[in-house]
């Protein structure tokens, strides 16, 4: 049992990646709370087992003093079968755990193994991970055993085991993916400024070049738009807009809201807000299919985008008009009586 012990231990070291020393350390322990239990020694006294390195054998000592008992082989035995299982099972969820936590913010893939109420399950290899319906496209569909690709967003650390959460919804999905295609991303000359998306329909993205001589939007978008119709291919036909990012906020503005064009624009600066006025035949092109087109635009830039037609915005400087007039009329209208009280007092 000696010799085995230790080739069991060794294999495991190998094969699992478990450290050695802490399953001889759990092994030791184990069987010294076994041998407690059940020698008759003083309750106070402390009992340890060591386990020689070199030929595997488990000594018992109690304090100072050797225990020397023929149940003792068998104690040991039994022990360290149980702790090695158990150790294997918590070492494994450590190694788990550790391995993911450490890829955290990366994209990584599995094949689609079942699904749970409205979640994907998804099989990693080593272990599974869960992509939850709130992290999901609602326009995606996947069938068991088919690969997926996902966010790795969080890993928790359960009774059960390692809780690997994954997204494809998350707007840090599309921005790993364009990283992956274009390498000018990766090596650091182009930078995503920012990024707003809804998951399915569509994201945009603004770009920002190092380097002068490069285009930031032609490099994302690549020959023939290779590049962004591979990102597509893998959003399952989600629409993506690349922007041109630009310290001028009206600039920026005005390539967010892109295809749209902008006939004017009053920027209210203390309140991060802004109106924006188009052409009647760009007010739904402006505002896109659900508002989606603004909606996205001001996330992009971090602005409230308010869009008027100039006919709205026309009525809305008028309307605005009346509203000062009548409030300049009530006004006068409460200073006139003070005025005539003044007058009887002069009588």
């Amino acid at each position: 049992m000696d010799s085995e012990l230790l080739t069991i231990l060794e294999q495991l070291e190998r094969d699992k990646g478990i450290d050695k020393e802490t399953l001889i350390s759990a092994v030791e322990s184990a069987v010294a709370s076994a041998a407690k239990k059940i020698w008759t020694v003083d309750k106070e006294v402390d009992v340890r087992v060591e386990l020689d390195r070199n030929t595997g054998k488990l000594t018992a000592f109690a304090g100072d003093q050797q225990i020397h008992s023929s149940e003792f082989g068998r104690i040991a035995a039994q022990t360290a079968k149980q702790v090695v299982i158990q150790k294997i099972r918590e070492a494994e969820k450590d190694v788990v755990f550790n391995e993911y936590n450490a890829r955290i913010g990366q994209i990584i893939s599995g094949a689609v193994y079942r699904f749970e109420r409205g979640n994907i399950i998804v099989d990693l290899g080593k272990t599974e991970a869960l992509v939850p319906r709130s992290e999901q496209s609602n326009k995606e569909e996947f069938r068991q055993g088919e690969r997926i690709r996902a966010y790795l967003l969080e890993v928790r650390k359960e009774i059960r085991g390692p809780q690997i959460i994954l997204s494809r919804a998350n707007p840090n999905f599309v921005k790993r993916l364009f990283e992956l295609e274009v390498p000018e991303i990766y090596e650091g000359i182009i930078e995503i400024k920012a990024i707003a998306r809804d998951p399915g329909e569509r994201t945009k993205i603004a770009v920002y070049s190092k380097d002068e001589k490069i285009d930031c939007v032609g490099a994302c978008v690549g020959m023939r738009g290779s590049r962004v119709k591979n990102i597509v291919m893998e959003l399952h036909g989600e629409k993506i807009d690349i922007v041109r990012y630009s310290d001028d906020i009206k600039e920026y503005i005005q390539t967010a809201l892109s295809p749209a064009e902008i006939a004017q624009m009053q920027l209210i600066s203390d309140e991060k807000r802004v109106n924006i006025i188009v052409d009647e035949d760009q007010l739904s092109l402006a505002i896109g299919k659900y508002g989606q087109n603004v909606r996205l635009a001001g996330k992009l830039v971090g602005w409230e985008l308010d869009i008027y037609s100039a006919k709205q915005w026309e009525e809305k400087q008028k309307a605005a008009s009346r509203e000062e007039d009548q409030a300049n009329g009530r006004a006068d209208t409460a200073q006139a009586p003070d005025e005539d009280a003044k007058q009887e007092e002069e009588d």
